[in-house]
């Protein structure tokens, strides 16, 4: 629930994000190398991976989050609420809370688009 929290807060523009996006995130957040890879397409501003998981897990993630108030469902997307911008911080102030992730996105910002993550998706539905 954390790790979602602050990819909104410390990756997403307006604290906001697609599912397949927030799939990406927990995917690559998972290992080094998709992390690099992550991070090298903000460089390059186009995703080169053409497929990524999507765990289950992140589906009861944001059923809690939602549940405890934390994120608030805009149609297609998910963003913070006011107390999931709050938590954030929390999270925030302790340095050895989740240091590896908010390093890894700290890297990575904000530069992962939904309009990256889009064009990929609108490959899958084509294949």
């Amino acid at each position: 629930m954390a790790q979602v929290v602050l990819v909104l807060s410390l990756a997403s523009r307006g604290g906001k994000s697609g599912l397949p996006r927030l799939h990406l995130f927990n995917w690559c957040l998972k290992n080094a190398a998709r992390v690099r890879a992550l991070s090298q397409a903000v460089t390059l501003r186009r995703l080169t991976m053409v497929t990524w998981g999507f765990d289950p897990a992140l589906a009861v993630a944001l059923r809690f989050l939602f549940a405890e108030g934390l994120v608030i469902d805009e149609c297609t997307k998910v963003s913070l609420s006011a107390d999931g911008v709050a938590f954030a911080a929390a999270i925030m102030e302790d340095k050895a809370l989740l240091a590896p992730e908010k390093r890894d996105l700290a890297l990575i910002g904000k530069g992962v688009t939904e309009a990256m993550v889009d064009a990929i998706a609108k490959e899958w539905r084509r294949a």
